[in-house]
């Protein structure tokens, strides 16, 4: 049986062009700078983000922290959402490895915090205060519903960085997401920002990697943090060569999988004990809380779902999540669609 898995779009597999493209992968040693699959990926992430160069990594995690650390010296200080993916979910990475502050500002449901609380959390010149040197937002921000930021929001969050002689990050796991739901390009988008990761293990479907961008003298800085870090890596091609398709190839079908997720929010929003955070989803999320006249709870909503061959998350206080990739094709959009119907209409 083949799992319909709608946790998370890090669950997708690479596609058949890019196992091939993993097998026949031209390699070199990466350390050295001498793997020109790992190169190539490189150069054509730096010219769809409009920066000068970029950086291979593992992880998403390792780009954050790679591109804050290269930013920021030990006891600096950056300004950064509450419900940020880097302040949530990245074990603290910043404050344990490279002895950073963080100043917390509230996240809107809309994912932005306003540019005027950006300001005002900026230190002043004082030897009581770490040194503000970074401002960090993300796009598209995961725990705001998968919603995206517009261009005049990061311009203006650029305005304040720039003003005050702060970089700016962005943490653009999903910026193609971003991107194609605005209908922009994703250069258009961080173009104020002075680095920039994206993944290339999510809705993308390579198997492993992230992406840093930024001008040469920065990349440079983040190179030597990543082998700080431990992510040299030596054949790297192999990788590189799926994250190669995916910027080739997947971008543009990105809209497929925000469709989808509007129509199985569509179909959500009408079954009894069902409330939708966000009843039309920005982008490949669903955001979804069932109510106390529901038929089913959040954990046999799970078990459930699991006896048809589909995985969901279980309830995270209250609030359960819904991803679609490209995996989650027009059968497995029926097959979830009905399993709802058949949980929540006729229980």
């Amino acid at each position: 049986m083949r799992w319909i898995d709608l946790r998370s779009d890090t669950v997708t597999e690479p596609t058949p062009e890019m196992r091939e493209a993993m097998a026949n992968a031209e390699v070199g040693d990466d350390v050295y700078g001498e793997d020109p699959t790992v190169n190539h990926l490189q150069e054509l992430s730096a010219k769809m983000l409009g920066k000068e160069a970029a950086l291979f990594v593992p992880s998403g995690t390792m780009g954050n922290l790679a591109a804050i650390l290269a930013h920021c010296a030990r006891g600096d200080e950056i300004i950064i959402g509450d419900r940020s993916h880097t302040y949530l979910y990245e074990a603290g990475g910043v404050s344990a490895l490279g002895g950073i502050h963080t100043f917390v500002v509230e996240n809107r449901d809309d994912g932005t915090v306003p540019p005027d609380e950006i300001e005002a959390a900026i230190r002043a010149d004082n030897d009581h205060f770490p040194i503000t040197r970074l401002i960090c937002i993300e796009n598209t921000q995961n725990r705001c519903g998968g919603s995206v930021l517009s261009i005049d929001y990061t311009q203006e969050v650029g305005r304040v960085a720039k003003e005050h002689g702060l970089c700016m990050h962005i943490d653009g796991a999903r910026i193609f997401n971003a991107a194609i739901a605005l209908g922009v390009s994703p250069a258009e988008l961080v173009a104020p920002a002075d680095s920039v990761t994206f993944c290339l293990s999510k809705s993308l479907c390579a198997p492993v990697g992230s992406i840093i961008c930024g001008d040469e003298a920065f990349i440079q800085k983040a190179h030597r943090v990543r082998k700080m870090l431990g992510g040299g890596m030596r054949q790297a091609g192999v990788l590189a060569a799926a994250g190669v398709v995916a910027l080739e190839s997947m971008v543009d079908r990105l809209r497929e999988d925000h469709f989808r997720a509007c129509r199985l929010a569509e179909t959500l929003v009408e079954l009894p004990g069902i409330s939708l955070d966000y009843e039309t989803p920005a982008t490949n999320m669903i955001f979804l809380r069932l109510d106390a006249e529901a038929p089913i709870s959040g954990e046999e909503l799970v078990r459930r779902f699991a006896d048809k061959g589909i995985k969901i998350s279980a309830s995270r206080g209250g609030q359960m999540r819904l991803v679609m990739h490209y995996w989650v094709d027009e059968g497995a959009l029926a097959q979830v669609t009905e399993a709802f119907k058949e949980l929540f209409l006729h229980a």
